[in-house]
């Protein structure tokens, strides 16, 4: 649990600092990264892919309109539905790769073997889908 306990915190603590070089959390980047691959979204579609309820995103998606990243766009075939798109800053945003959680993701995992990050993978897999079963 002690790891755990100090991932989570590293994570925390790479957010806060990832928000005062970018302006945005590591939450609202991976937003950014997912709409820069994946334009045209709804919000529904992007909660699915980040495993969020919905509300929990429709406050990443206020703060990031707010400040000029994300944009809704009507859906053409159902005017009440949104997209996101990123605007040009957004699209700033997702090129910067120096000083972001995902960069030092990257470098702690090319540090290990393949079998390993495999490994890795399928424990967090059932880490997540264990504690998502707690009620």
């Amino acid at each position: 649990m002690s790891v755990l306990w100090a991932l989570d915190h590293a994570l925390q603590s790479a957010s806060k600092r990832m928000e005062a070089r970018l302006d945005v959390t590591a939450p609202q980047r991976l937003v950014i990264r997912i709409l820069g691959r994946y334009p045209d979204l709804s919000p529904g579609e992007v909660a699915a892919i980040l495993h969020l309820h919905p509300s929990t995103l429709t406050g990443i998606l206020k703060r990031l309109a707010r400040h000029g990243i994300v944009e809704r766009r009507a859906d053409p075939g159902d005017g009440r539905r949104a997209r996101l798109h990123l605007t040009p800053k957004g699209r700033a945003l997702d090129a910067v790769r120096a000083g972001t959680v995902e960069a030092s993701v990257r470098r702690a995992l090319a540090q290990l073997e393949a079998r390993d990050v495999a490994v890795a993978r399928e424990v967090a897999r059932a880490l997540a889908a264990e504690l998502s079963r707690l009620e």
